[in-house]
């Protein structure tokens, strides 16, 4: 059976592949995540993708790798991972009461063959106060996370609605992995308890 590889460390992610039931190690590739000047959210994304997808094929040119990579913009600014908890205030204040975008570019790879995409999802949050903001940075939660908050968490309080993938703004778009893992032979696996 081919070998599975996911080329990140984000809980999040390695929660999402598994829904899949395919068996998967993960590798943390060692990059430069840097932007570059006047890039796009979603050039961003995509670029990191395969350069993360690269750097893993590279030790295992026989497994499929899949890597991704996740940022929250507002009118094509990136809000990034929040480096201390004014940044994270800053980060919701700007985003309370209005809709952003969250982009996820993934890259599947095995050997010389490798699909890219990106996935874009927007987000409107509701209109925040700042004792919420207050009470949602008391949780910590939003450390370590882009934009300043999860979806998948706590957050969803704050959040008025979606447009697209949740699993997108979580960090792997996983309908799309699923489809793109068939192309490469890797098809869910039916759980024993099913059959």
């Amino acid at each position: 059976m081919t070998q599975l590889i996911l080329a990140s460390g984000s809980p999040r992610r390695k929660d999402y592949l598994n829904y899949l039931s395919l068996p998967f190690s993960i590798v943390i590739p060692k990059v430069d995540e840097s932007k570059k000047d006047c890039e796009k959210p979603q050039d961003l994304v995509l670029r990191l993708s395969k350069i993360k997808a690269h750097a893993v094929n590279e030790q295992y040119p026989n497994a499929v790798i899949v890597a991704a990579d996740t940022v929250v913009a507002i009118e094509d600014k990136i809000l990034g991972k929040p480096k201390d908890k004014g940044d994270a205030f800053q980060m919701l204040k700007t985003l309370q009461g209005k809709t952003h975008s969250v982009y996820t570019g993934t890259t599947i790879a095995k050997g010389k063959e490798a699909k890219s995409f990106v996935c874009k999802t927007e987000v409107t949050f509701a209109k925040l106060d700042d004792d919420l903001i207050k009470f949602y940075l008391s949780t910590n939660e939003w450390e370590g996370k882009a934009g300043g908050y999860a979806l998948q968490g706590i957050a969803a309080m704050l959040i008025e609605k979606t447009n697209g993938s949740v699993s997108n703004v979580v960090g792997l778009p996983i309908n799309e992995v699923r489809i793109t893992l068939q192309e490469f032979g890797l098809k869910p696996k039916v759980i024993e308890k099913l059959k």
